[in-house]
């Protein structure tokens, strides 16, 4: 091969090499950047319904986005209640829980917020029976609608607060505008509507304020009848300082807006 030949194929090698070389240069940091995005959490808009025209339109779809959050968080309630009901007929059979059965129900307990430390596991189990369950997708909805104005507050869309719960620690939410003076309260923020619908869910459940609701749960379930949101709403008259307005209000947004048909989907 003569000189001229060999000259050549270097160049085309070198040039070769040159052209991989400012790919990956490009590729790569391409690629990284791509991978960086992915890892990246979602953002979560919340819809805007003030600027929805119509009010019909609004409520339908406040209630159409609302809803599904309700519905999952119920499910897994429910769930958590199925794996409680063995319990339930251990205890209530008389037979004492094992080590491991009664772990499971004090860590729920727990989170349920019992107070354990002077009930025996009978006590312990039927209480949990009473609080472990579902709230009616139209009571759910109604009191959004009334805490958040549907959907449109400060606290919705600052706090992902859609049920106006409050905390007591200072930089733990929102401090509302027209906080009394002496008061500490601050309006609860959560990192998704999720969180923030697991909470009110929970708050139900547990809080001292609402066991009559709970009570007629209860006896709405052993007399094997749908849960009744009007009967159900009637145990809220502490949710707000309005008291029995208040229980109004929510019946009333029930009632005007078919929301107990949501209740059999």
């Amino acid at each position: 091969m003569d000189t001229s030949r060999k000259l050549e194929l270097a160049t085309a090698g070198l040039t070769a090499l040159l052209m991989a070389v400012l790919v990956a240069s490009i590729y790569i940091p391409a690629l990284e950047s791509r991978n960086q995005v992915a890892e990246l959490e979602p953002i979560s808009v919340f819809p805007d319904f003030a600027n929805t025209p119509s009010v019909e339109v609004k409520k339908q779809q406040f209630f159409d986005y609302l809803q599904d959050y309700i519905i999952a968080e119920n499910e897994h309630i429910l769930e958590v209640r199925e794996e409680l009901r063995p319990y339930v007929d251990i205890i209530n059979s008389g037979v004492g829980l094992s080590p491991r059965e009664r772990t499971w129900v004090l860590e729920l307990a727990e989170e349920y917020r019992v107070d354990s430390s002077e009930l025996g596991d009978r006590e312990i189990v039927n209480i949990l029976w009473r609080r472990v369950d579902k709230v009616p997708v139209s009571l759910a909805l109604a009191q959004a609608a009334n805490e958040s104005a549907w959907g449109t507050s400060r606290f919705t869309l600052e706090g992902n607060n859609l049920f106006g719960q409050w905390c007591y620690e200072e930089g733990c939410g929102i401090v509302p505008a027209r906080r009394p003076e002496g008061a500490t309260h601050e309006v609860k923020r959560f990192e998704s509507v999720q969180n923030g619908v697991r909470a009110y869910l929970l708050n139900i459940n547990s809080h001292p304020s609402y066991q009559d609701l709970r009570e007629l749960r209860q006896r709405l379930r052993r007399e094997d009848r749908q849960l009744d949101s009007l009967l159900l709403a009637t145990g809220l008259s502490r949710y707000s300082q309005r008291r029995y307005n208040y229980v109004d209000e929510v019946q009333n947004i029930i009632i005007q807006n078919n929301l107990r048909e949501r209740d059999l989907i």
